[in-house]
C-alpha cells in the first residue's frame, strides 16, 4: 500500500511540477553554456521579448482548456494594432487609441465565437477564416504601408513603470489576472468542465454557448492588449507584423501543459512554456546557431510537446487491470 501511494505522489508531483523543473535545468544548462545568460542585461531582454507572445498564450489557454483554439490572434494583433496606431496619429489621444485597439480585437474575437456557436463551425476552421480576413483588413486599411512617426505612442511598449519594462508588467498583470479567472470564478471551473466534457457540462446546467463567447471575448481583449505593445516596440503600425505569433502562443500553451484534448491547463505552466521558448531562443542567439537550425529546433519542440500531450493523456485514460487473485 505505501509503494502505491509513493507511486501516486511521485505521479502527481510529475505532473505538476516537471515543467517548472524543465525550465530551471534549461536555465542552469543555458547558464553554463554562457555565464552572460544570468545578466540583468539579458534576462531583462528575455522577459521582454515573450511578453507580447505570452499574453497571446493566456488566451490561448483559456481557449484550448474550453476544447478550443484560436489561430487568427497574430492576423488579429495586427489589424486591431494598426488601427490603434493610426487612431492615435488621426487623434492624439492615447486612451482612444488603447480602447479602439482593444475594440476592434475584441470584434474579431466576437465574429470566431458567432461562428463556432451560432453556426457550429470547428475552432479551426473559423479562427483559420478569421487569420485570412483579418491580416488582408490590415493590408487594405494601411494600403500595405507601414504608419510611421508614432510619437509618444510607444510608450505602451517601450517606457517603464516603477523601473520595470511595461510589456514585463502588463505580461505579470495578465498571469495574475488570468489565474485568478481560472481558479476563482464559475466562468473559469465553466471551461475547464466544458474541455472536460461538454455533453456533461451543458447536462449540468452550464450555458456552454454563453461561455464560449466569453472565452473568445477574454482573448479579444488579450489579442487587442498584445497588438498595442506589439506596435508600440516596433515603432510603427506594421500590417505584416507579428506573422506567426499564433504558433509561439501555442507552443508555450501546450508546452507549459495545457492539454489539446481540453479541460486541462494553468496560467503558470502557460509562462513556465513561454520562457522555456524564450530562454531556448536566447541562448541559441548567444551561441551563434544558426537561423535555420533555430526554426528546425522550435519545430521539434512542438512536436515533442503534442507527442508528450497525447502520450499522458493515454496514460490517463488507461484503464488499471485490477488483480482478482490478489483479493
Amino acid at each position: 500500500m505505501r509503494t502505491l501511494d509513493k507511486q501516486k505522489i511521485w505521479s502527481d508531483i510529475k505532473s505538476k511540477y516537471s515543467i517548472y523543473l524543465v525550465l530551471i535545468v534549461l536555465v542552469l544548462v543555458s547558464w553554463m553554456a554562457n555565464r552572460n545568460f544570468f545578466s540583468v542585461g539579458n534576462l531583462s531582454n528575455i522577459s521582454t521579448q515573450i511578453a507580447v507572445g505570452t499574453i497571446l498564450a493566456f488566451g490561448q489557454t483559456i481557449l484550448i482548456i474550453s476544447g478550443m483554439l484560436d489561430l487568427s490572434s497574430g492576423s488579429v494583433l495586427a489589424f486591431s494594432g494598426v488601427l490603434s496606431v493610426s487612431t492615435y496619429v488621426a487623434t492624439g489621444s492615447l486612451t482612444l487609441a488603447f480602447i479602439v485597439g482593444v475594440a476592434a480585437s475584441v470584434g474579431c474575437n466576437m465574429l470566431n465565437g458567432l461562428m463556432v456557436t451560432k453556426f457550429k463551425t470547428p475552432p479551426f476552421i473559423a479562427t483559420l477564416a478569421m487569420m485570412a480576413m483579418a491580416r488582408g483588413a490590415a493590408l487594405l486599411y494601411t494600403n500595405g504601408q507601414n504608419i510611421y512617426q508614432i510619437g509618444d505612442y510607444v510608450i505602451f511598449g517601450q517606457g517603464k513603470i516603477l523601473g520595470v519594462s511595461s510589456p514585463i508588467v502588463f505580461m505579470v498583470l495578465t498571469l495574475f489576472i488570468t489565474w485568478y479567472i481560472l481558479k476563482h470564478t464559475i466562468f473559469g471551473r465553466s471551461i475547464y468542465a466544458i474541455g472536460g466534457n461538454e455533453e456533461a457540462a451543458n447536462a449540468s446546467g452550464i450555458n456552454v454557448n454563453r461561455i464560449k463567447m466569453v472565452a473568445f471575448a477574454i482573448n479579444g481583449v488579450l489579442v487587442g492588449l498584445a497588438g498595442i505593445l506589439f506596435m508600440s516596440r516596433v515603432n510603427g503600425g506594421m500590417p505584416n507584423g507579428a506573422i506567426g505569433y499564433e504558433f509561439k502562443a501555442l507552443t508555450a500553451a501546450v508546452i507549459g501543459g495545457t492539454s489539446f484534448s481540453g479541460g486541462i491547463g494553468t496560467a503558470s505552466g502557460t509562462l513556465a512554456g513561454a520562457f522555456i521558448v524564450g530562454v531556448l531562443d536566447n541562448i541559441m542567439v548567444l551561441m551563434g546557431v544558426n537561423s535555420y537550425l533555430q526554426q528546425i529546433v522550435r519545430g521539434a519542440i512542438i512536436a515533442l510537446a503534442v507527442i508528450y500531450d497525447i502520450w499522458s493523456k493515454s496514460r490517463r485514460t488507461k484503464p488499471k487491470v485490477v488483480n482478482v487473485e490478489a483479493k
